[in-house]
């Protein structure tokens, strides 16, 4: 039985797909006295009580400012964001966006997430991250994304003669590349966004973007789903400067 090589559709579905979706120039850093300082990496994390009470000050203060913008940058679109601590305390540090059934966007923090953070600045700064996704509709343009790299290596295994067996694992291979194509992008608008939302929410992005620089930086990975760290810090810090936040 004939098999098809699928590296050079691989390549070719990769060039193809660059020249869709959201590109977002980096520019160096401009200087601003209210700076992101290194020297807070070291912040230690609060006390379980303490998180859980911050979360729901946060919470609070943030949500009905995410409710805000989203109805003001979108149209026909869910803003009554639930905002949640997931129940399992075994579940690994993370905080994502996500639809319920009904169309509500979700917010969910993991207990490890808590763990992790150290104030209440960071703690809005995440959340406001987690909204900024909804709000620029990243999980449909994803989905969108998907949807074009399966249809793309999939046409590209159909048109060189591949079996059916090829042309499905084409699809699959697609989706994911499709999927992953833009993900850092994404990351970035919702930086941006999400520091307008923690500065409106009464918190400091300055201090709240800290929290990425303590993370384990995941550089510029090919296809990998998010961006350099530096490069995070650098467009809050833009973001900051260019409206004159904290």
């Amino acid at each position: 039985m004939r098999h098809l090589s699928l590296k050079p559709l691989f390549a070719l579905s990769l060039l193809a797909l660059a020249g869709c979706g959201v590109d977002y120039e980096l520019a160096p850093p401009p200087a601003s006295s209210t700076a992101v300082q290194p020297a807070a990496r070291k912040a230690s994390a609060m006390a379980p009580g303490q998180a859980r009470q911050a979360f729901a000050a946060v919470t609070r203060n943030v949500e009905p400012v995410a409710e805000r913008s989203c109805r003001e940058m979108t149209s026909g679109v869910n803003c009554d964001f639930l905002i949640q601590i997931h129940p399992d305390a075994k579940a690994p540090p993370n905080a994502y966006q996500s639809l319920d059934r009904s169309g509500r966007p979700v917010i969910t923090f993991t207990q490890a997430m808590l763990g992790q953070i150290a104030n209440r600045d960071e703690l809005a700064f995440v959340m406001s991250h987690e909204a900024a996704h909804h709000i620029r509709g990243h999980l449909a343009r994803q989905s969108q994304n998907a949807a074009l790299g399966a249809v793309l290596l999939a046409g590209l295994a159909t048109a060189a003669g591949g079996s059916a067996a090829d042309v499905s694992v084409a699809q699959d291979i697609g989706a994911g590349v499709g999927a992953r194509s833009y993900s850092k992008n994404f990351e970035l608008e919702a930086d941006q966004l999400g520091t307008v939302i923690t500065h409106k929410a009464g918190y400091r992005p300055s201090v709240g973007v800290l929290f990425f620089q303590r993370l384990p930086d995941p550089g510029d990975q090919f296809l990998g789903t998010h961006p350099a760290n530096p490069d995070r810090v650098r467009v809050v810090q833009q973001t900051i400067d260019r409206y004159g936040l904290n």
